[in-house]
């Protein structure tokens, strides 16, 4: 979990395979009370058809994820920032957290063998 003048970020992920996994994936992740109150679920991922990508009123974060995940190469692999906002505006510092996030998460995919 990351904090920033009261906002705080969370990130998950899986793999999947369509559009509807994805849809689906994000669906699951809201059914959870704790995620179904965050402020914003922005997500990515590459697919064979095309990249998907929901900044869910983050406006331009899901095109921030979309390009790390670009950058790695990984497709197939929804990656969900969460953002519980905290009364304060970040402005572009919000995309450094979701960057943050989004580089957290790669990490641990990494350090774990993926």
């Amino acid at each position: 979990m990351l904090n920033d003048r009261g906002s705080k970020y969370a990130v998950a992920g899986g793999p999947v395979g369509s559009a509807e996994e994805a849809k689906a994936f994000v669906k699951t992740l809201c059914r959870r009370k704790k995620f179904a109150k965050a402020t914003h679920n922005t997500w990515a991922v590459l697919l064979p058809d095309g990249p998907l990508k929901n900044d869910d009123g983050e406006s331009g974060a899901g095109m921030v994820i979309l390009r790390m995940l670009e950058r790695e190469g990984l497709e197939g692999h929804i990656i969900v920032v969460t953002r519980w906002f905290g009364g304060t505006k970040l402005g572009g510092d919000r995309f450094r957290r979701v960057q943050d996030a989004v580089r957290v998460y790669l990490d641990e995919m990494e350090g774990s063998g993926r």
